[in-house]
């Protein structure tokens, strides 16, 4: 039986949509977990580890699968941090001759700026390995970003515009991991774009190109996406020539991944890159602006198949994400339905179930529900989703 191996998966968004995708493909789904709580239906087969880093006991399970007469064709992960891991797994299977070592760079900021650092793209930055204020304040004036090198999502990502809120946010950066570096850059102004990417056989193909909606707070997370970005010639041609000295200078040959660049002072810079695909709805908002079907293309590629990335439909799309004002447990969503029935809106998924706790916005896990329109320019589109998003309540309990 033709079979795909998924390690981790979360229980919304793209890693839980590849399974569908590959279910409908006609693969048996084996899904390597280290969460007990997640059931998804599309999952013939699941697998509890407590450590999926555990090489040695992930290949026995893919040894016991083979055992029962499963045929493997691709092993793969859509999420942090297991996407180079499982693409070095691949390759040891034989199933693929992903860019391994490209990949382990991406996942790491620290490895992936100090790869870059000679790009005209990267922007400052430096790295604390001991605590000294002054010292950073020296080498970048405020505003700066301060990262932990190894979150995602933008969680632990904090814009920082004073000395009072460094030393705090270093403190509670420290107390919560411990003595790990900090990632320090300047804060650039301007316009923000996702870039999605997929390269098979050293041939790079942007998939598409996205303009991002910032909340506004200091935590950097998205919460519109506006499909295709509106970017005059110059500025596609010279994202494109960013693009490809990156993906050069990473040594990217085959796989797939997503960079965040800013335009500014008429110049790109890298925010960041990941070497997988945007999670959340992304795969839908692609579809419906163009038509591909993006999880599909990189299940093919991670079986050495070549993608097929063909347009063949140009929409505008609006994907608008909700959060809360004040913190609480859910007691109920209502008006899903009723804005289902505006012009335009093609999907809503409401992510937060009833009895959970939901927050204020910390991270990108704190968007709660996501409605998909599209329109006659990107304007309309963004005036459809809106539209309909503001039927979307969510009842709070207070904590």
């Amino acid at each position: 039986m033709k079979t795909i191996i998924f390690i981790g998966c979360n229980q919304t968004g793209t890693s839980k949509e590849a399974l569908t995708i590959a279910k409908e493909m006609g693969f048996f789904i084996v899904l390597l977990t280290n969460r007990k709580s997640i059931d998804f239906q599309d999952v013939d087969h699941m697998i509890f580890m407590k450590d999926l880093f555990n090489e040695e006991m992930v290949l026995c399970e893919i040894g016991r699968l083979e055992k029962l007469g499963k045929s493997l064709h691709a092993c793969l992960s859509f999420i942090d941090p297991y996407v180079s891991y499982a693409a070095n797994l691949s390759r040891k299977l034989g199933l693929s001759q992903l860019s391994v070592d490209s990949l382990a760079i991406m996942e790491n900021k620290i490895s992936f700026r100090e790869k870059l650092k000679s790009l005209p793209s990267s922007p400052a930055y430096t790295l604390i390995n001991e605590y000294d204020p002054q010292e950073i304040i020296s080498k970048i004036p405020f505003p700066i970003i301060l990262k932990n090198p190894y979150s995602n999502g933008s969680k632990d990502v904090f814009l920082i515009n004073s000395m009072n809120k460094l030393k705090e946010r270093i403190h509670i950066l420290q107390k919560k991991y411990g003595p790990i570096p900090i990632l320090v850059e300047e804060y650039l102004y301007g316009r923000q774009f996702l870039i999605e990417i997929m390269v098979y056989n050293n041939d790079l193909s942007i998939v598409a190109v996205i303009e991002q909606e910032l909340a506004t707070n200091d935590k950097f997370i998205i919460v519109g996406y506006h499909y295709p970005a509106e970017l005059t010639k110059e500025e596609n041609k010279t994202l494109l020539e960013s693009t490809e000295s990156i993906i050069k200078q990473i040594g990217l040959t085959n796989g797939s991944c997503h960079i965040e660049m800013k335009y500014t002072h008429s110049e790109w810079k890298l925010i960041e890159i990941n070497p997988r695909m945007s999670g959340g709805f992304m795969n839908r908002v692609i579809e419906e602006g163009t038509g591909i079907n993006l999880i599909k293309e990189i299940i093919k590629l991670n079986m050495d198949n070549p993608p097929s990335l063909v347009h063949s439909k140009k929409e505008y799309v609006y994907a608008k994400y909700l959060t809360v004002q004040a913190n609480g447990t859910l007691l109920k969503v209502i008006g899903t339905d009723k804005a289902l029935q505006y012009i335009g809106v093609k999907h809503i998924q409401i992510k937060a179930n009833e009895g959970e706790i939901l927050t204020t916005p910390n991270s990108m896990g704190s968007r709660y529900a996501c409605v998909i329109a599209v329109g006659s320019s990107n304007k309309d589109a963004k005036k459809n989703a809106l539209n309909a998003a503001k039927e979307i309540k969510f009842y709070l309990e207070p904590l």
